[in-house]
């Protein structure tokens, strides 16, 4: 179990090491992801971008991720078993949501081309793994020279799904009773939009804030 989203960010920068100072990014899904990809790219020494991804929750239980939303693409479980109209209207939302957060959050600051670039993806982990699949087709489209996964946790499932979609994944626990990412975080607030400007200021003022789109 973790403490936090910075105990687990620093154990999963020893598991990435080897690839400090290489000709790469590293890539934040927000919220959660944002803490954890700031403290990633100062170890390695690689610019932080965001990738907007979010999760489309169940009508019943908002919680439990039915697919997920980009900016550019969607991913729906086979096993939704939702209206078409339910989903239509999630994405929408979600997706204006998306276009706002990346606006306020990166501005115009002009975009990273990502060819031929290591990308390496976090979040503060996988429970469908929806939202990383989603950002991953998103980031292939780019044609970057390799995709590495990296989370403090995942489900089974959502690591074997995630594995077979990218060229490395990298995690550090996958416990056999899964019930939630929350599970594995001793403390696991809530990252508000707040802090996440917190970090980008960081990160910019260290001029390490990179711009995708």
């Amino acid at each position: 179990m973790f403490k936090n989203r910075i105990d687990a960010a620093l154990q999963l920068t020893e598991r990435l090491m080897k690839y400090k100072n290489e000709k790469g990014v590293v890539l934040a899904i927000p919220k959660g992801g944002v803490p954890i990809g700031y403290i990633v790219s100062k170890a390695l020494n690689m610019p932080m971008g965001l990738v907007m991804s979010k999760k489309i929750g169940h009508p019943v239980n908002k919680e439990f991720a039915i697919g997920s939303v980009g900016l550019h693409g969607v991913i729906i479980n086979g096993d939704a078993q939702v209206t078409e109209e339910y989903l239509k209207k999630e994405i929408k939302s979600i997706r204006n949501q998306l276009k706002e957060n990346y606006k306020k959050f990166l501005g115009g600051k002009r975009p990273v081309k990502l060819k031929n670039k290591m990308v390496i993806i976090v979040d503060d982990g996988a429970a469908t793994g929806s939202t990383l699949l989603t950002t991953i087709k998103e980031v292939s489209k780019m044609d970057p020279k390799k995709i590495i996964a990296a989370i403090p946790v995942g489900s089974e499932d959502a690591l074997a799904r995630i594995k077979s979609s990218v060229d490395e994944l990298v995690y550090l626990d996958s416990p056999k009773s899964f019930y939630s990412v929350s599970g594995s975080y001793k403390e696991f607030e809530q990252v508000t939009e707040e802090q996440v400007q917190k970090w980008l200021n960081k990160t910019k003022d260290e001029n390490q804030l990179v711009h995708l789109k």
